[in-house]
């Protein structure tokens, strides 16, 4: 013990300093030496003055143009897909314009785009985005034009179902679903069948992608009905494609934004009519 104690009184100033260093080590290794720096910019801090306040702008200066490269980011990646779009189905005449206007109010009804008429944007142009058909154009100025979407309810388009070739006409339902109904009355279709514009249409050309069957009612009256998810992403449209709609049926005003179909096509009286007869 008197041994132990004599070692003790001549090694202890030794064994006291290096458990300290080795405590002071291990307490800056977990904290990664937060509290070395607070002290460093509290003993500091009188001799930095304005310098402190002009870093701090430029770090939010640097953080706000680091979020626009990000968005710069997320747009080009969107209009890479439009200009995908266009070469892998080689659209003539295609305009790529961004959506610059849409109320909330009519969300679903129509859109506004940055190009207008002397951009080469006319009525009756067809709008289409990735996926398939937007709508068509109802109003150009110079500088802007107006999308009537169908996804609006008052926008009826002749489709067909590119399987059976089973035909009828679509009307929006004010979201991204759109109801056909059918001329025939046991049509051939099924759920996933693909939906296209039909060779009916007056006013658009025939084979576009609308979108997919998601749900079929063949018992509902005055004839069969199914429900149509479409394809083109409506809700957050940012870039589209305007083609010329121009087809060989004479063009149709702007009062009149349904679609036609054969007046004979249609199985029952009560069934809502088209506008004209190709």
């Amino acid at each position: 013990m008197y041994t132990l104690r004599r070692w003790w009184d001549r090694h202890r100033f030794q064994i006291i300093l290096v458990s300290l260093t080795l405590g002071t080590a291990l307490f800056l290794r977990q904290t990664q030496g937060a509290l070395v720096l607070e002290i460093y910019q509290l003993l500091t801090r009188p001799f930095q003055g304005n310098p402190t306040q002009q870093s701090r702008l430029e770090d939010a200066r640097i953080l706000e143009l680091q979020q626009r490269l990000v968005e710069m980011e997320s747009q080009n990646d969107e209009l890479k897909k439009v200009l995908g779009y266009t070469t892998e189905n080689k659209v003539p005449q295609e305009i790529i314009s961004p959506v610059i206007g849409r109320s909330s109010d009519h969300w679903w009804q129509q859109i506004t785009l940055g190009r207008g008429s002397r951009d080469g944007i006319s009525m009756g142009d067809i709008v289409m985005a990735p996926g398939g058909v937007v709508g068509r154009i109802v109003g150009v100025t110079a500088s802007t034009s107006r999308v009537l979407l169908l996804s609006d309810p008052s926008n009826q388009v002749g489709v067909s179902i590119s399987r059976s070739r089973s035909m009828g006409y679509m009307r929006g339902q004010s979201g991204n679903r759109a109801v056909m109904e059918f001329f025939d009355k046991v049509p051939d279709v099924k759920r996933g069948d693909a939906v296209a514009t039909s060779a009916f249409s007056q006013l658009y050309p025939a084979g576009l992608p609308i979108g997919r069957v998601e749900s079929i009612n063949l018992s509902k009256s005055p004839a069969p009905e199914a429900v149509i998810e479409l394809s083109a992403p409506i809700s957050y449209l940012e870039w589209a494609v305007v083609r010329s709609g121009k087809t060989s049926s004479q063009p149709t005003s702007d009062s009149q934004p349904s679609d036609s179909a054969p007046s004979n096509s249609v199985p029952s009286s009560s069934e809502p009519s088209q506008e004209a007869t190709p």
